[in-house]
């Protein structure tokens, strides 16, 4: 990621609280093969853990813990996250279905911004220490070619749920996935790295999009990295800090093969 000072950006950018830095335009979305997006308060508008944690009157906990981790100032951010996760024991699915369905936007211009993207040749993954119960859902709206989130552990078993009746609801845990435990920050930029590399590029062919600091690992082997109303270390670390709240903004530091 680069630190030098800002470029001069096409006329009106500046009104659209867009800065790049260290960045010649206009660039080419052709010479890159992948876009990864962070996913909570980057694609979506909320903080999906945090909206969980609403339904077990726990919000003010979970989301402090919560800003201290995308602010960096927890540097374990496994051990934080099983902490949260841990304060959802008995939350019913029927909540995470509402949060879902009421609570979950998608951020204005996403759609603009993969599609841009995938009629370019670059392929697209969401790359989250979410949940999969949401991440699934982005990705089907989005139309997004690959996901990576954390899977919540769901019970009928009162006994594992702490509720008196036999809903579905969560225990309190994730569950380990093949490729390991946690998305924290080191396993978004091995999974960026690993998807990249697969499609015959390098860290160097990727745009990564995020707002915290637990996405500062993948922005950091990113060709280019974009901080999208993000915590102030990783605004201040990022090529590219959009502040606006639409993301296909962004296409503006592309040329003719973002239109």
């Amino acid at each position: 990621m680069s630190t030098s000072t800002a470029s001069p950006l096409p006329a009106g950018l500046e009104a659209s609280r867009l800065l790049a830095r260290g960045v010649s335009l206009p660039l080419r979305l052709s010479d890159f093969k992948l876009i990864a997006f962070d996913m909570d308060s980057t694609l979506i508008s909320i903080e999906c853990v945090d909206e969980i944690a609403d339904a077990a009157g726990r919000k003010a906990e979970v989301a402090a813990i919560t800003e201290a981790a995308m602010r960096g100032e927890i540097a374990d951010y496994k051990a934080s996250l099983r902490q949260r996760v841990a304060l959802l024991r008995g939350v019913p699915l029927s909540a995470l279905r509402q949060v879902a369905e009421e609570r979950l936007r998608i951020h204005d211009g996403a759609l603009a911004l993969v599609r841009a993207c995938q009629a370019a040749g670059l392929k697209t993954l969401l790359v989250s220490g979410g949940f999969t119960y949401f991440s699934d859902r982005v990705r089907d709206a989005l139309g997004l070619d690959a996901t990576r989130s954390n899977v919540l552990e769901l019970s009928t078993d009162p006994a594992q749920t702490g509720r008196a009746d036999a809903e579905p609801a969560l225990t309190g845990r994730l569950i380990d996935q093949p490729w390991g435990d946690i998305v924290d920050g080191e396993e978004k930029r091995r999974t960026v790295l690993e998807t990249v590399a697969a499609l015959g590029g390098t860290g160097t062919q990727v745009i990564a999009v995020g707002d915290g600091a637990n996405d500062l690992p993948m922005m950091s082997v990113a060709g280019l990295s974009v901080a999208y109303r993000a915590k102030p270390a990783v605004r201040a670390q990022a090529d590219v800090a959009l502040d606006v709240e639409r993301l296909d903004t962004l296409l503006a530091l592309f040329g003719a093969d973002a239109r």
